[in-house]
């Protein structure tokens, strides 16, 4: 059986930390930021950790288990 590839774009958007879990960045940041609070942009800055049920399909576009 040949080696999986890994999903590029994916890579690029995630990361895996050593206990497993998947982090990314969240959305709504880019524009439109003046009706917005800074709490709420201070919010969107972070990263959050993916559900567990989207985290297995990551976790298998790049590559892992």
């Amino acid at each position: 059986m040949p080696k999986l590839k890994t999903h590029k774009g994916l890579s690029k958007r995630v990361r895996v930390t050593k206990n497993g879990k998947v982090l990314r960045k969240q959305g709504w940041k880019r524009h439109l930021n003046t009706g917005k609070s800074g709490s709420r942009k201070r919010r969107l800055g972070r990263t959050i950790t993916v559900s567990h049920g989207e985290s297995r399909r990551i976790k298998r576009l790049l590559g892992l288990r």
